[in-house]
């Protein structure tokens, strides 16, 4: 008689733990994301909630992602190596390393820089197609920033800033009364979990929907008028560290937390500068050197022939202001390229520049006036605009996500063994 060798049990390598369109999310991407979830809530000790309840939450993020990075694809919306390295330096550089140097700091960190490099390229995508999709189409009026200043005239909330921590529970477009009240059940529970003294924190990244649940859930400082009337008026009688109760709207359910409250002094005063100058671009016909001569004999005719900087703008500058004598108006910081205006700061009133390089070509810039001016009603319409911007980008995004994510086809196998 002939035995058979013993056969060795299967081991499981790996699984499907769900089914999102034509892709899947693999067991061992959940676990990843898992560790890496639980690094992050260690740096910032932030108490680590059940690993079974974060598990779930971390999966429907990474659906809600793999959702989002496809239609990213269909719209043929890629983010090339290059734009990737640039903001990997961008990265390294805020935590003040070299790229190489960031490298190791996450290989320490037990970090794969491979896997890292590439959440980085997630990101950026999704903000693409968050760019293209609804910021692009977000539309503010004259009107409707008439209405907004009127509607807020001598309101505290414009000179008011909140910094909040938010916790969001979606619900699906056309939820059904019982799904909606599984999902208030859910917000009930987070609540009583923070009215018991958990860490909202915690609770953020074990509960929430929202994008930055991760990082505490905390949106940081925004006036008033930039939130939603819900918001506002949730926390208006709250102090600082204290929490409302379960708030409805169309995107689901939402806690608050009143972090800070600060005033802001919504006047502005700048210091402006009124200006003219000659541009003299280069080409294949001009160089560097021709500009350079040709703006120096142009001053010399100015300083030492009497020839008013007026007449020669018209007669030589390639700029659109030459029919005005290179009057560039009043002009407010930052108006201007970088070296544009350290040469027209350094200027006394009246004076004459040397020839200077601009990415638009050579200049000579001479000093009108400087003035002290008042720009508040300026700088309140384009905080109107900003505001309605916000405010109108951020709801239509959490629409866009729910309505993509609820046409997709989505299948859970987490709790199969």
């Amino acid at each position: 008689m002939f035995s058979l060798p013993a056969v060795a049990a299967p081991v499981l390598i790996d699984r499907v733990v769900a089914v999102v369109n034509n892709s899947v999310i693999t067991a061992n991407e959940l676990d990843r994301k898992v560790e890496q979830t639980l690094r992050q809530l260690a740096a910032r000790k932030t108490p680590v909630p059940p690993r079974a309840l974060l598990q779930k939450q971390l999966l429907e993020r990474m659906i809600t992602e793999q959702v989002l990075l496809q239609a990213a694809d269909d719209l043929n919306i890629r983010i090339d190596s290059d734009t990737l390295e640039r903001a990997l330096t961008r990265i390294a550089a805020q935590n003040n390393m070299d790229l190489a140097g960031f490298q190791a700091a996450l290989a320490k960190d037990g970090v794969d820089f491979d896997q890292f490099r590439e959440q980085i390229r997630n990101e950026m995508t999704i903000v693409r197609l968050r760019e293209r999709e609804v910021d692009s189409r977000v539309v503010i009026t004259d009107a409707e920033i008439d209405n907004y200043l009127t509607s807020h005239k001598n309101d505290a909330a414009n000179r008011t800033e909140i910094n909040l921590g938010h916790i969001l529970i979606l619900a699906p477009e056309g939820a059904s009364p019982e799904k909606l009240a599984e999902l208030r059940s859910k917000a009930e529970k987070a609540l009583a979990e923070l009215k018991g003294g958990a860490d909202f924190a915690q609770v953020s990244a074990a509960y929430s929907d929202a994008q930055n649940a991760l990082q505490g859930g905390v949106m940081g400082w925004r006036s008033e008028a930039k939130l939603p009337n819900l918001f506002v008026d949730a926390v208006k009688d709250l102090k600082a560290g204290e929490v409302s109760g379960v708030l409805r709207s169309a995107n689901g359910f939402h806690i608050l937390k009143l972090l800070d409250k600060r005033g802001i002094d919504a006047r502005l005063v700048v210091s402006q500068t009124h200006a003219r100058h000659i541009l003299i671009k280069t080409n294949e016909l001009v160089t560097d050197q021709d500009a350079y001569v040709r703006l120096l004999e142009l001053r010399d005719r100015m300083v030492n022939g009497g020839t008013s900087f007026e007449e020669l703008a018209k007669l030589n500058s390639a700029d659109l202001s030459a029919s005005k004598g290179g009057d560039l108006g009043w002009l407010n910081p930052g108006d201007t390229v970088p070296q544009f205006e350290k040469t027209m700061n350094a200027l006394p009133i009246g004076g004459i520049s040397e020839p200077v390089k601009s990415p638009f070509g050579w200049h000579l810039i001479q000093v009108i006036e400087r003035r002290d001016q008042d720009v508040s009603d300026d700088r309140q319409k384009m905080d109107a605009r900003r505001a309605l911007r916000d405010r109108k980008s951020e709801e239509a995004f959490d629409d866009w996500v729910r309505l993509t994510r609820d046409r997709a086809y989505v299948e859970y196998r987490l709790e199969e063994k």
